[in-house]
C-alpha cells in the first residue's frame, strides 16, 4: 500500500469517530449503550465533583444524548461494569477484569492507593470486617460509625473507609453498586465466583499489551507515545511492539499534516477513504468532561486540537485563569472553546459564570446555533429551565446576551 497521508483536520475526525463523538447519536439511546459505549472508550474516569453533572455521567452523555443517569448505575449492578483504577480512578467492562488483576494482587506497587502499613496495624479489624461482608452481604463506608473528631479538630477519616479503600485496591472486595454515588462493596471470591487466579490469571507482560491494544482502538489513530498514559502504564518499548502490531495487521502508518508520523487501527480502515477525500465530516457539537477520553491526556489534547488546558479546581481561586470546574466545547470536530459553569438544582438554573473561546475561532451563525443547542442539550438534561449567562464573547449570543429559556424537550 502506498504512504497514507491525511490532513489534520481527518485525523481529528478518526479519532472522534473512534471516541463516539463525530457525530450526534440519532436514535434514542438505550440501556445497552452504556456498556457498548465504555467499550468504546475502554475506560470510564470517575470523578466526584458535581457543581453540574459528575463526570462518568457526563462523558456518556456527551455521546449517547439525554439519558437517565440511573443507566449507569444499572449496568453496574447488573455486573456489566466494574471499578477499578485504569487510567485513574475508573468504570471498566467487567469482562476486563483479567487486565487489572495482576495490579490487584501486588498492592504495594499503587503508590498512594494502598498503604501497607495501615493494612499491617490494622489487619485484626480488617479481617473483622471481611469476615462480616461474608456473613451479613454487602457494605458500604456510611454503615460504619463514624469517629469523634480528631486531636486537631477535624472529623478524621472514618477507619472503615480506609480499610475498604484498601481492601479494594488489594482486589479482596469489589464495587457491586452505587447508592447516592457511595460505593457498595461484596467480596471478590463471591462476585467473581468462576475466577481462579491459578487458572486465569494473566502475566502483567500480557495484560499491559492488552490494554495498549484498547488503548489503540479508543484512540483510533495515534502517535506511540499516547499508548501508555491511557491506562497509566510505564512507557514501553514502542519501536518492536509497534512494528509487530504492523505485521499482525492491527495498525497502519500515516503521516499526519503538522504532526509527522502516526499510526491508524485498523478498525477505522472503513473511513479511511472518506477520510482522506475530505468527507468524513464531524457535525456534533457537545460540551465535555474534563475528564473525557478526549482530553484527560493534555499533552495530546495540545498536539492534536492546539487545546490547552488544565483543570483548576485544586489551584487557589486566585490563581485560576478560566474558573473551578471548566468545561471543553466541542463544535465540528474543534475544540472552540470552555465555559466554567454551575448547576442550580433546587432553582433549575444552568449558570455559565464566563464562557471563552479559543484563539482564533471566529464567531459564526454555525457555530452559535451549534453552541447554543449543545448547551440547551447539556442543561436540560439536568433539569434546568433557565441558562444565565455572566461573561461570554461580546459577539456571541448577542440576541440573548444575559441566557435565555430553555423550551422543554
Amino acid at each position: 500500500m502506498s504512504e497514507v497521508t491525511l490532513s489534520l483536520t481527518a485525523a481529528r475526525h478518526l479519532h472522534l469517530a473512534a471516541q463516539g463523538l463525530l457525530k450526534k447519536q440519532r436514535r434514542r439511546p438505550q440501556p445497552e449503550d452504556v456498556l457498548a459505549t465504555i467499550q468504546g472508550m475502554s475506560l470510564l474516569q470517575i470523578d466526584t465533583i458535581n457543581v453540574v453533572a459528575r463526570s462518568p455521567y457526563l462523558v456518556l452523555f456527551s455521546r449517547l444524548g439525554a439519558y437517565p443517569q440511573t443507566w449507569l448505575d444499572d449496568a453496574l449492578s447488573r455486573g456489566e461494569l466494574m471499578e477499578y483504577w485504569a487510567h485513574e480512578a475508573c468504570f471498566l467492562p467487567r469482562a476486563d477484569f483479567s487486565l487489572v488483576r495482576h495490579r490487584m494482587l501486588s498492592p504495594e506497587k499503587m503508590g498512594w492507593k494502598y498503604r501497607p502499613e495501615w493494612m499491617t496495624e490494622h489487619a485484626a479489624e480488617i479481617q473483622a470486617l471481611i469476615d462480616h461482608i461474608q456473613h451479613n452481604g454487602p457494605v458500604r463506608s456510611a454503615d460504619f460509625e463514624h469517629p469523634r473528631k480528631g486531636a486537631s479538630g477535624w472529623w478524621e477519616w472514618k477507619p472503615h473507609k480506609r480499610h475498604l479503600e484498601g481492601l479494594f485496591t488489594a482486589g479482596k472486595v469489589m464495587v457491586i453498586g452505587r447508592q447516592n454515588f457511595q460505593r457498595i462493596y461484596d467480596l471478590t471470591t463471591r462476585v467473581m465466583p468462576h475466577w481462579n487466579d491459578a487458572r486465569d490469571l494473566l502475566s502483567q507482560e500480557h495484560a499491559e499489551e492488552l490494554m495498549l491494544q484498547n488503548s489503540a482502538r479508543s484512540l483510533g489513530i495515534f502517535r506511540g507515545q499516547w499508548l501508555a498514559d491511557y491506562y497509566r502504564l510505564r512507557q514501553p518499548a514502542l519501536p518492536p511492539l509497534l512494528a509487530r502490531w504492523q505485521e499482525e495487521g492491527r495498525i497502519l502508518p500515516v503521516e499526519v499534516e503538522n504532526l509527522g508520523a502516526m499510526w491508524l487501527h485498523t478498525d477505522y480502515l472503513p473511513l479511511l477513504e472518506l477520510a482522506q477525500a475530505g468527507k468524513l465530516t464531524a457535525t456534533h457539537s457537545a460540551v465535555l468532561s474534563p475528564f473525557d477520553p478526549v482530553v484527560w491526556d493534555r499533552k495530546r489534547a495540545e498536539q492534536l486540537f492546539d487545546f490547552t488546558y488544565r483543570l483548576e479546581c485544586y489551584m487557589p481561586a486566585e490563581k485560576r485563569q478560566f474558573g473551578y470546574f471548566v468545561l471543553p466545547l466541542l463544535h465540528q470536530g474543534k475544540l472552540v472553546g470552555r465555559m466554567d459553569s454551575k448547576m442550580h438544582r433546587r432553582t433549575g438554573v444552568l449558570e455559565i459564570f464566563a464562557l471563552y473561546l479559543e484563539q482564533g475561532v471566529r464567531v459564526s451563525q454555525s457555530l452559535e446555533k451549534g453552541l447554543t443547542q449543545a448547551i440547551n442539550d447539556f442543561a436540560r438534561w439536568q433539569g434546568a429551565v433557565r441558562v444565565e449567562i455572566r461573561q461570554r464573547p461580546g459577539e456571541l449570543f448577542s440576541a440573548q446576551p444575559s441566557g435565555w429559556e430553555i423550551d422543554a424537550a
